[in-house]
C-alpha cells in the first residue's frame, strides 16, 4: 500500500493481518509477528487493529454472505486488498458496531490510498453503504453456523447434532474471557470471578500485565478445559512426568507447581521460547527439551506421560477463530495418522503401571475417540470417574470430551478430548 496523507493506520493494519490469514495461509499469530503495517502500532491502536481482524474472521462467513448481497459478482483473484478492505469495514459495522459513518469513510480512504486497491474505492463506498443501511438485519438474520466453513459445520453436525452444533457455533461468535489459574498458596487478581474447574475468569480484553501478581509470577492464562488433562493423571508429587508436545507450557506449569519431576518436550523453537519465558516468569521448575518426540529417546521411563498431541485444533476457535479458514478436511486424517504414531511412541516412555493421558483440542471424532480406540499395544484403557469431572463430560467410554458451548452461560470452554491409559 502507498502513503497518504488520510489513510488510518489502524485500519491499514487490520486489513493486512486480515489478508495474511485468509489470502497468505498464515497463521493470525503469525501475522501479529510478521505484518510490517502491524508492527509499527502501540498501546490501543495496536490492541484495536487485533481486534477488528479478529473480529471479521470470528464473523468471517456471515459479512461475506451479507458483501454478498450487494455486489453483482464477487472480486476476482488479484484483488484481495480491496476485499480484505471491505470485511474490516463490514466488521466494524456488523460485528463490533462502530459508527457506520467512520467505518465507510476510512475504509475509502484506504482504498484511495492505496495502489491495487484504488479502482475499488468507489465500489467499497456504494456497498458499506449498503451493509450500514440494510447489512446489520441480514446479519442478525443469518443463523451463527453460517460463521463457519460449510465443511466444518456439517461435520459437527454430523458428530454432535443440529442443536449442539448450532450453540458451539453460538460460542464461538462471541469473544471469549480469560481464565487463570494460580500456584499453589497464592492468590488470583481479586478481578477475577470463579469460573469452570477452579479457574479464575477475566473479561475479555483485560490487561493481564497490570493485574497483581503477574510480575510475581502467582497465576498463568489457562483455559478452564485445558487443565483437565494434567489432572486426570492423579496426584504426581515428586514422580517423573513427559509432557510431550507441550509449549507453550500451561500443562508444564501445572504439572510442575503440583510437584511434579516435570520433562517438557516439544519440536517448536518459538513456542518453547514462550515456555521458557513462562516458567523463568511463575519460577517453576521443569527440564525443557527441543526434539521431535518421534526421534526422541528419555533417559528413563516415566511415572506418567502427558500427550497433548499436535491436531486441527478446531476445539480453540473461540481464541483462534483464524483456524476454522485455515484447516481443510484432509488435514484431519493427516493428523489422526500423526496422533497414532505419536502415542505409540509415548507408551514406550512409560514404566509398567504408569498412567498415560492423550489430548487435543480438537472437536473431531477421528482426532479424539479414533486414535483412542484401540490403544496401542501394551496400554489398557483407563476410564475417567465422575469423582473427576462431571458425567455431561464424559463418554460412554469412560473418555473426556469438552466442547465449546459446555459452560455457555459462564463464557463456554475450549473443546478438548482426552483419555487415560495404564501401562500392562
Amino acid at each position: 500500500m502507498a502513503h497518504a496523507a488520510s489513510f488510518d493506520p489502524v485500519r491499514r493494519a487490520a486489513a493486512a493481518l486480515l489478508a495474511a490469514v485468509t489470502d497468505e495461509g498464515r497463521t493470525l499469530e503469525t501475522a501479529l509477528e510478521t505484518v510490517k503495517s502491524f508492527q509499527p502500532l502501540e498501546g490501543r491502536d495496536r490492541a484495536f487493529a487485533r481486534a477488528i481482524a479478529s473480529a471479521a474472521l470470528r464473523h468471517l462467513g456471515r459479512i461475506d454472505a451479507v458483501l454478498a448481497r450487494f455486489m453483482q459478482r464477487p472480486l476476482q483473484q488479484g484483488a484481495e486488498t480491496p476485499r480484505a478492505i471491505l470485511r474490516i469495514g463490514a466488521a466494524q459495522i456488523l460485528a463490533l458496531n462502530a459508527a457506520p459513518h467512520a467505518a465507510v469513510s476510512t475504509a475509502v480512504d484506504l482504498a484511495n490510498s492505496a495502489r491495487t486497491a484504488k479502482p475499488f474505492a468507489r465500489l467499497i463506498n456504494a456497498v458499506l453503504r449498503k451493509v450500514a443501511g440494510e447489512g446489520r438485519d441480514l446479519f442478525a438474520a443469518l443463523p451463527a453456523g453460517a460463521n463457519l466453513p460449510d465443511w466444518l459445520f456439517n461435520r459437527w453436525r454430523a458428530a454432535y447434532g443440529d442443536a449442539q452444533a448450532e450453540a458451539i457455533a453460538q460460542i464461538l461468535s462471541q469473544e471469549p474471557p480469560l481464565d487463570l489459574r494460580a500456584k499453589p498458596g497464592a492468590d488470583l487478581p481479586s478481578e477475577a470471578r470463579p469460573g469452570p474447574f477452579g479457574a479464575g475468569r477475566l473479561a475479555p480484553g483485560a490487561d493481564l500485565t497490570s493485574l497483581p501478581g503477574f510480575a510475581a509470577g502467582d497465576w498463568w492464562v489457562q483455559d478452564a478445559a485445558a487443565s483437565l488433562p494434567a489432572l486426570l493423571l492423579g496426584d504426581v508429587e515428586a514422580r517423573s512426568v513427559l509432557d510431550l508436545c507441550a509449549a507453550p507450557g500451561g500443562k508444564t506449569m501445572q504439572l510442575a507447581a503440583a510437584g511434579a519431576r516435570v520433562t517438557a518436550v516439544d519440536c517448536d523453537e518459538a513456542r518453547l521460547a514462550r515456555l521458557r519465558a513462562n516458567l523463568e516468569r511463575t519460577k517453576l521448575n521443569a527440564e525443557v527439551v527441543s526434539a521431535d518426540v518421534l526421534a526422541w529417546t528419555p533417559k528413563a521411563s516415566a511415572d506418567a506421560v502427558l500427550l497433548d498431541a499436535p491436531c486441527t485444533a478446531t476445539g480453540t476457535l473461540r481464541r483462534r477463530p483464524d483456524v476454522a479458514w485455515l484447516r481443510r478436511p484432509s488435514d484431519i486424517e493427516a493428523l489422526a495418522l500423526r496422533q497414532k504414531q505419536l502415542l505409540a511412541r509415548a507408551a514406550s516412555f512409560l514404566k509398567p503401571g504408569g498412567v498415560l493421558v492423550y489430548a487435543v483440542c480438537s472437536l473431531e471424532p477421528e482426532e479424539g475417540e479414533g486414535v483412542a480406540s484401540p490403544p496401542p499395544e501394551g496400554l489398557i484403557a483407563h476410564p475417567i470417574t465422575t469423582e473427576e469431572v462431571p458425567n455431561a463430560l464424559l463418554t460412554p467410554q469412560g473418555w473426556l470430551r469438552t466442547t465449546p458451548s459446555d459452560y455457555g452461560g459462564e463464557g463456554g470452554v475450549d473443546g478438548f478430548f482426552a483419555a487415560r491409559f495404564i501401562k500392562a
